[in-house]
Formats: structure tokens, C-alpha cells, sequence
């Protein structure tokens, strides 16, 4: 039978067998493809869709944390500091538009070196009016030969003579006070300038050292600068003129005559309201809780006031026209940066008129550009 010889061939001919099935009256449909099924498609291409839309979903976040990483790689290994130095230089930001520059202050550590001048031994000689004058003349230190020579002895005193209100002669006392405190303010200002030194030349390098990266983050601390700002440590790390630091001094200390000069070598009357200090006379108890800061030697009041003008915030617009001048590659004018101190005391503007009074009637800028005699190379460079 042709059934029988179609099953006994090896390949089974379809056609043939179709045939013979539609004559024993069979009926054969076609079966049609699932895709090309008209009353699936919408099904099968929202199905299709919904699974490229759960695939997208699932592999976005590994996507855009593996665009975070890379940002964050690039950032770690690409230095920028020739660019950043270059816009220190030109004055630019190198913060973006919407960050501030030298804003917020950290405080922590602060004056943590200042506090290690704590460690001075308590044996350090409290020399007489009379023996200071005495040194000076023997080593031939003026003011009429600073003014002319423009040049300081580094000699520097730890203490003030408790006899500065004896002194009946109003020049003589100026000059004594000015002499002591000149070589402690031109000493800080050099360390100051060294450190500006080095941080433009940090900026300047390609790559940096761990002990420069140290240095940075000590710096800082230091100046209390929050996120490693480098356009705000820039801002504050820089000097005081040596005139207005003179002025205020004098002006706190009635010319090195007052209390807290003589038992605290507090020359800037800086407060404080917590550890050790000296409590203003005729104030109650009750009626105030600050102190005025005390301190182990001079030379630690220099730098807690160049600290104070450098970091805090009631003298930001201080340090920015300070920067401001810096940027014009103008000397810094004392007489214009005083304006800007008048949240340093209590009478706000009446103070700086007779900061800048003082600073003028005792001729006090020509010591701005004076140099202290080098006791170390790197001070010989600065020269």
C-alpha cells in the first residue's frame, strides 16, 4: 500500500503523506508562528519592552557607580596643582562658584602651637629696664638705625621690664617698647613667609611628597581650614603688617605700661573664656565671664594675634582686601587694613582711627619693610 511505502522509505516524503491523509478525508490546519500571531503581538511587545525597561532599572546604578569611581580615580591620580598655582597666582578661585572662600573655621587645633610655647622653662629671666637698655646700646640696636639701615639684631626678649611705667620720658618709653617688640613681630612674619614660600612651591610641583602632604595638613589645622580649601589657606596664611602689629600693641598695652603686658605678656589684650587668663580689673563676677589671655613668653602673644587676624571670622574682610592687594602685587598699607579692625574692640571705628593715628604720629610704617638679621639660612634667603 502506498502508506505502507512511504514509513519504509529512510526520509518520509510530507508532501505525499498530506496527500494521502486528505484522502482518507483528514482535515490538516497550518499552524501558525507565534510571532507573526496578530492577537499576540501587542502581548509580545510589551513583554519585550517590560524586560528592557527591568534590565535598564537593574544595571543603571552599577552604571553610574562605575562613572562616581572613575570620577573619583581620576581625581586621585590627576594632579592639578600646576593649574590650581596658576590661578593662586593670577588670584582666581579654585573653588567652584558656588563655595566660599576663606569661610568656616575649625577650631580644634587652632593654637596648638601656640600652646607648646606652655613648655618654655619657668626660669626665663625677667631682665630690668635699665640691662635691656644697656644690651641694646652695647650692641649697637636703635630705632634711628633701623630707620636708615632698614635693618633689625635679631634680639629677642622673652619678658618686659616691670618697670615700663617708670619710665618718665614718653619717647624713651615708645622707643624701648618698639626695640623689644620689633624683632618678635619680624620674626613671626619671616615664618609666615617661609611657609607662603613653600606652599606655592607645593603647588608649583607636579608631584607632591608624603612629608609635603603632611605639611599641608598641619597648615590646615593650623589656620583652621575646613575641607582642605587651598585658595583659603592661601588667604590666611599671610603677614600682618609690621606697623599695624606695632600700633595695636601699644595701643593694648598702653606702650607695654598695663597689667596684662607686665604679669601675662599679653600685647594684644586678646579674651578668652575658658582656661587660663587674667580677669579685667573692677568688673564683678557677675558681669563678665571673659579673661584676657595670658601667656608663657612674648613671642606666643605675637602669634595667638597673628593667629586671631589670619582665621577668625570678624576679620574676613580684613584678610580679603589684604588678598586684594596681594593680587594687585601692592605692598600691604596699613593705614587702609586698619579700617577693616574695627570689630577688634568694643569702640569699632573710634578703634581703628586711632590705630591709624598711632601708626602716623610715630612714623611706625617705616619699619613695614625692615629686615630682621638672619640667625639661619633659610632667614638669609628672605633677605
Amino acid at each position: 500500500m502506498p502508506f505502507i511505502k512511504i514509513f519504509n522509505k529512510k526520509k518520509i516524503n510530507l508532501s505525499i503523506l498530506k496527500k494521502i491523509l486528505l484522502e482518507k478525508g483528514f482535515t490538516i490546519k497550518k499552524k501558525k508562528d507565534f510571532f507573526h500571531f496578530d492577537g499576540l503581538k501587542s502581548l509580545y511587545y510589551t513583554s519585550i519592552f517590560s524586560f528592557v525597561i527591568i534590565l535598564f532599572s537593574f544595571f543603571l546604578p552599577f552604571t553610574l557607580n562605575f562613572k562616581e569611581d572613575m570620577i573619583v580615580a581620576k581625581t586621585t591620580i590627576e594632579n592639578n596643582s600646576k593649574q590650581n598655582f596658576q590661578k593662586v597666582l593670577e588670584g582666581k578661585s579654585i573653588k567652584s562658584k558656588n563655595e566660599k572662600i576663606d569661610d568656616g573655621l575649625n577650631i580644634k587645633n587652632l593654637f596648638e602651637d601656640i600652646f607648646s610655647f606652655e613648655q618654655v622653662p619657668t626660669d626665663t629671666v625677667r631682665l630690668s629696664a635699665s640691662t635691656i637698655k644697656q644690651l641694646f646700646k652695647e650692641t649697637n640696636y636703635n630705632l634711628d638705625e633701623v630707620r636708615k639701615k632698614g635693618i633689625v639684631k635679631p634680639i629677642k626678649l622673652s619678658l618686659l621690664p616691670s618697670e615700663m611705667k617708670k619710665i618718665e620720658s614718653t619717647k624713651k618709653k615708645k622707643n624701648l617698647f618698639i626695640q623689644i617688640v620689633l624683632p618678635l613681630i619680624i620674626e613671626e612674619n619671616n615664618r609666615i613667609k617661609l611657609d607662603r614660600k613653600k606652599l606655592f612651591a607645593i603647588l608649583n610641583r607636579s608631584n607632591n611628597t608624603n612629608a609635603e602632604k603632611k605639611w599641608l595638613n598641619l597648615k590646615f589645622k593650623q589656620y583652621g581650614v575646613l575641607k582642605k580649601d587651598l585658595s583659603t589657606l592661601k588667604v590666611r596664611m599671610d603677614e600682618v603688617p609690621i606697623s599695624l602689629a606695632i600700633a595695636q600693641a601699644a595701643k593694648e598695652t598702653g606702650w607695654g605700661t598695663s597689667r596684662f603686658a607686665i604679669e601675662g605678656n599679653a600685647l594684644f589684650g586678646q579674651w578668652t573664656w575658658s582656661g587660663d587668663g587674667i580677669k579685667p580689673a573692677g568688673i564683678d563676677s557677675g558681669d563678665a565671664t571673659h579673661k584676657v589671655m595670658k601667656f608663657k613668653v612674648l613671642k606666643a602673644s605675637v602669634r595667638a594675634y597673628q593667629r586671631n587676624l589670619n582665621t577668625h571670622g570678624s576679620y574676613r574682610k580684613f584678610r580679603s582686601a589684604r588678598a586684594e592687594m596681594r593680587d594687585n602685587n601692592e605692598e600691604l598699607d596699613s593705614l587702609i587694613l586698619a579700617d577693616y579692625l574695627d570689630k577688634y574692640a568694643a569702640t569699632g571705628k573710634e578703634y581703628t582711627v586711632i590705630i591709624k593715628k598711632i601708626i602716623e604720629q610715630n612714623a611706625l610704617k617705616d619699619f613695614d619693610k625692615v629686615k630682621l638679621l638672619p640667625s639661619s639660612i633659610q632667614l638669609k634667603n628672605l633677605i
